[in-house]
């Protein structure tokens, strides 16, 4: 810095200042608590690692903490027998279907119904989005996506058909009675309630919005929420069945059937 022909140099805390050939030496005052924390090394002791590093290291851990606890959930709900009931239910061309039907192969099961204004078209398109990312694949065995309706009421065989042929070409429609439907749901833990009528009779149906996945053994492997999108279950779909490790295998499991 330069006024008239004083030069001031700054070395570290101190200032020397010259002005007319004579120097002199001043103190700069302490640096406030801010300059000394902005000044200071992100470190926790010397030698120690940086604050960076423990933060990223903290962020890692709570990663894998939090895919570990997926993994537990998932894992525990696949062990406490969910998916081991059969069910019995028409499909979209009339057919009864039960459970028996879909042995031997990956399922994507959805539950929803066909009069539902926004969730369910969303979730089976990307669930149908999915299906045709895998199908692209070769080394990979088909996977068959599935709509369960929970609302057999008003969702009959030909409600149904209909409400299928905009999705997937192999989707295939479940519907039954209202008993059929309810226990259908409560093997894989489906809530379902409908709402109050309007006076023309219509009404919605809150129910459990998930894309549940079946191993060959008809038993619960993993499940997708509305926070995943087809490129992701794809990934985890794609995943699992190449690493598949059966639970509990049954006999007669090891060839699949016909494609439905």
């Amino acid at each position: 810095m330069h006024c008239g022909t004083t030069t001031v140099f700054v070395l570290q805390e101190d200032v020397q200042v010259h002005c007319g050939g004579r120097a002199q030496r001043r103190k700069t005052p302490p640096p406030s608590s801010s300059q000394r924390w902005a000044r200071r090394p992100l470190t926790s002791a010397p030698g120690g690692p940086s604050l960076r590093r423990r933060v990223a290291a903290a962020l890692l851990l709570g990663g894998g903490l939090l895919a570990a606890w997926r993994w537990l959930e998932a894992e525990q709900l696949r062990r406490s027998s969910l998916g081991r009931g059969a069910f019995s239910l028409l499909d979209h061309g009339g057919r009864r279907r039960t459970k028996a039907d879909f042995l031997g192969r990956w399922v994507l099961p959805y539950f929803g119904f066909t009069r539902c204004p926004g969730v369910c078209p969303e979730e089976l398109d990307k669930l149908s989005g999915a299906v045709a990312a895998l199908d692209r694949d070769a080394a990979l065995p088909p996977v068959q996506p599935v709509f369960v309706t929970v609302d057999p009421e008003r969702d009959d065989v030909a409600a149904v058909a209909r409400y299928v042929a905009d999705f997937h070409p192999r989707l295939v429609g479940l519907t039954g009675t209202p008993e059929e439907g309810k226990h259908a749901g409560r093997d894989y833990r489906v809530y379902a309630s409908a709402g109050p009528r309007a006076e023309d009779g219509d009404y919605v149906v809150d129910h459990t919005v998930l894309i549940y996945l079946l191993g060959p053994d008809g038993l619960f492997v993993d499940y997708y929420n509305r926070t995943r999108d087809q490129d992701q279950i794809a990934h985890s779909v794609r995943n699992h069945i190449q690493n598949y490790d059966p639970l509990d295998p049954e006999p007669g499991l090891q060839n699949p059937v016909e494609p439905v």
